[in-house]
């Protein structure tokens, strides 16, 4: 059984009420899956819990999360080429990651464009700024109807991206908007995001064994 599979059957086991989106989850993988074969990179956005959650993914994707990710030994013996007195730190020291950028984390440029331009639209600017043909960007979003959140999923269809949504309730305008939604069997906006870590953690589960686990 591949482990993708082994890493869904214990999500569902722990989490009964997942099995309902199992398909959304496994349908935003290969989004991913394709989105990292092409070398390409994930976008990730929320507000309030939701920001904390974005920043979260990207702890998890751009280090090892349960496996030693090391580095290759070609880049090892370059990287020591300009530093030969810290040769032997480079061996455990440096992880392989998978790029991810949460557009929560820059406060300058977030504060500047609120103050000088729209609140509304700092990540729809991002998005526009970072994305390119081929990348993904993850919203996240309880409701569905974060405007900013929404702002930022039209830009990256227009940019040729494609848009992933982890919400709740009935999903929102994101799942019109968004080539998949996870929409999670809740209502009430902390029990959302209760079942939304899970979730990205089997997504980042998944990631690390097709791409580190061998």
């Amino acid at each position: 059984m591949k482990q993708a599979e082994l890493i869904l059957n214990e999500l569902t086991s722990r989490y009964p009420a997942l099995q309902a989106v199992r398909g959304d989850i496994e349908a935003a993988y290969g989004i991913l899956k394709e989105c990292y074969d092409g070398d390409h990179k994930l976008l990730i956005a929320g507000n309030g819990g939701s920001c904390a959650d974005s920043e979260h993914i990207v702890g998890e994707l751009m280090k090892g999360f349960r496996r030693s990710r090391p580095i290759s030994e070609e880049l090892k013996q370059a990287i020591t080429a300009f530093d030969p007195d810290h040769e032997s730190e480079w061996t455990g020291k440096l992880q392989k990651g998978l790029q991810a950028i949460a557009l929560t984390g820059h406060p300058a440029l977030s504060t500047a464009f609120a103050n000088d331009v729209d609140a509304e639209y700092i990540f729809a600017q991002q998005v526009l700024g970072y994305g390119r043909p081929g990348d993904v960007f993850l919203g996240i979003t309880t409701s569905g109807n974060s405007r900013n959140i929404l702002k930022a999923a039209a830009v990256a269809k227009a940019a040729g991206m494609r848009v992933i949504g982890l919400t709740g309730r009935d999903g929102g305008k994101l799942r019109a908007a968004a080539d998949c939604t996870i929409i999670v069997p809740e209502q009430e906006t902390f029990k959302i995001q209760e079942l939304h870590l899970p979730v990205y953690h089997a997504l980042c589960l998944m990631l690390e064994e097709t791409y580190f686990g061998q």
